[in-house]
């Protein structure tokens, strides 16, 4: 996928930080695949939505592959 967008459910979102910048893998799992895979992205704080939490269906923005926003569904 170029560029576009993606339901998943949201797993965890996990705090990372790296040489002290702080970024979060973000793990989830696509409402539309049936083999349940859990995937990991990692991206920076200025990509996550507000009030994300555990369970709750969100919406991944993808460019050339990558995860660069995740928001509530």
């Amino acid at each position: 996928m170029l560029k576009g967008s993606r339901e998943a459910v949201l797993h965890k979102l996990q705090p990372i930080s790296i040489h002290g910048q702080l970024s979060y893998d973000v793990h989830y799992k696509f409402v539309d695949e049936s083999d349940g895979q859990t995937r990991v992205a990692r991206v920076g704080a200025e990509a996550l939505g507000p009030g994300l939490q555990d369970g709750e269906r969100i919406r991944l923005d993808f460019l050339v592959g990558v995860v660069t926003a995740v928001h509530k569904a």
